[in-house]
């Protein structure tokens, strides 16, 4: 694509009842097309929704209903809205915004329109690094901009073209082109794949999977932002030899949004071990599962290997550290044997009926030949693993996350039991179906970590609902 400047731009902004393209209706649209050389063109118009708008909305942008009496449809509007924006950079603020209840506004009169588009959120950031905000308001006051009617369309489109303005003064045609390009930049997608996916892709959080044409999954992703992600795969450079191996055998992309971080990290988790995908090698599924719980062995205590089943039914909280394989499991206990001096014999990582071999060479205090108390090497040996334990559930009970995005009206709730994902839901007899199935309490290394990880997070945490009293209260005010 040529410059940016030398292209045709349309500013654009839409006031519509809601936040989301597939359900909510356009209620205003504002517009200023720039050409090179040429007055600037104004166009604005009510548009009638076909229900009525949500007060919130009302008292959000000052349009009510009666405004809206005798506007047009935006049927009636299509054809003339086209013309102006056939060949034209869309220049919006949050531009997925806008470009999807566009593309849904005409998907509906059975119109497939895709345009270039130009976030001045992305080229703000790109030509001003390190404001504290890039909303809006906070380009208008930065820039000494002037906004007439702010949360009104053709207002904020004019604040946009006086920022675009503002920046092509301060920085130059050269240094804004370049800080577009990669906005306008077509990714090249593999020859088999649609085009228009690209624009079906939602700039929302989840998971995707690429699939070759058998239906195998080749891999499978999570992202805060499953449009950017999936794209990134598809740069024109090909970074990641593995991005051009996926290229060559892929046929079909699927995603699944969630309603936020929390749930993408916890499905991209469960599917790489359900599906396996070629090219995943973190999170596969593993074979086995072990830790270290202290038993006893006549006077002194000592260390047995456990598998996966019993990290299931007993208190992971009782054992210490989690390992892939035995082989990894027994060469950090003999690494903390031999850090510590403790009696290898008497960890059981060797048979010896007397003194065992490191008490020979000087490694061992001596538990195995009576030159160590029973007593002391026990807890010589419970300091030593402490600090491998797992952690304690740090609730009384189990607790749902709470991750909502207001935006997309999507909601859900992370159901979990002493660390193990019981599931996700929205509903209250969901939660109640996944509390009662004991089948889904298994624990999982990833999942651990996964949650772990997430409540050690200072900022951005799900709430927190204590399960066991919520549906207790709940069933008493019943």
């Amino acid at each position: 694509m040529a410059a940016v400047t030398q292209d045709r731009l349309v500013f654009l902004d839409l006031e519509t009842t809601g936040g989301n393209a597939s359900r909510h209706r356009i209620i205003e649209i504002g517009l200023i097309e720039a050409r090179p050389g040429k007055p600037a063109r104004n166009w604005r118009s009510f548009v009638d929704p076909g229900c009525s708008v949500p007060a919130f909305i009302q008292s959000y942008t000052g349009i009510d209903a009666d405004m809206l009496t005798g506007a047009p449809s935006f049927a009636k509007l299509a054809r003339e809205l086209l013309e102006i924006l056939d060949g034209a950079v869309l220049v919006a603020h949050n531009a997925r915004f806008d470009y999807g209840f566009l593309r849904n506004e005409f998907r509906r009169l059975g119109i497939r329109y895709r345009s270039p588009v130009l976030c001045t959120v992305k080229l703000a950031r790109a030509l001003y690094p390190g404001e504290k905000s890039y909303s809006l308001d906070a380009l208008i006051a930065r820039h000494g901009l002037a906004c007439e009617a702010r949360h009104r369309a053709l207002g904020d489109a004019q604040a946009m073209y006086d920022f675009y303005r503002a920046a092509m003064a301060e920085h130059g045609e050269h240094a804004v082109a370049t800080a577009s390009a990669p906005q306008l930049r077509r990714p090249s997608l593999p020859a088999q794949i649609d085009p228009g996916l690209v624009d079906r892709l939602p700039n929302a959080p989840g998971v995707y999977q690429f699939l070759d044409a058998a239906g195998r999954y080749l891999y499978v992703g999570k992202s805060v932002s499953i449009r950017s992600r999936v794209l990134s795969h598809f740069s024109s450079d090909h970074a990641h030899h593995k991005d051009m191996r996926i290229s060559r055998q892929l046929a079909d992309i699927q995603w699944e949004e969630t309603a936020g971080e929390l749930g993408a990290l916890l499905k991209e988790s469960c599917l790489v071990k359900e599906k396996a995908p070629v090219y995943n090698r973190r999170l596969r599924r593993q074979n086995s599962l072990f830790s270290w719980r202290l038993d006893r062995d006549g006077e002194f205590h000592k260390p047995v290997l456990v598998g996966e089943s019993d990290l299931r039914q007993l208190d992971p909280h009782e054992n210490f550290g989690l390992f892939r394989s035995r082989r990894a499991a027994r060469n950090a206990l003999r690494k903390l044997c031999t850090a510590e001096s403790l009696c290898p014999a008497r960890c059981g990582l060797e048979k010896s009926e007397g003194a065992c071999f490191a008490f020979q060479l000087g490694r061992c205090r001596g538990a195995c030949a009576g030159k160590e108390r029973h007593l002391i090497h026990n807890l010589r040996l419970a300091a030593t693993l402490a600090g491998m334990r797992i952690a304690a559930w740090p609730f009384p009970g189990p607790i749902g996350l709470r991750e909502a995005d207001r935006l997309r009206q999507r909601e859900e709730i992370h159901v979990f039991d002493n660390w193990c994902w019981l599931g996700s839901a929205s509903e209250e007899h969901q939660i109640r179906q996944l509390l009662a199935d004991s089948s889904r309490r298994r624990f999982d290394l990833d999942i651990f970590r996964i949650l772990r990880s997430w409540l050690d997070r200072k900022q951005n945490r799900s709430q927190i609902i204590c399960l066991q009293q919520s549906l207790q209260a709940q069933t008493s005010s019943a």
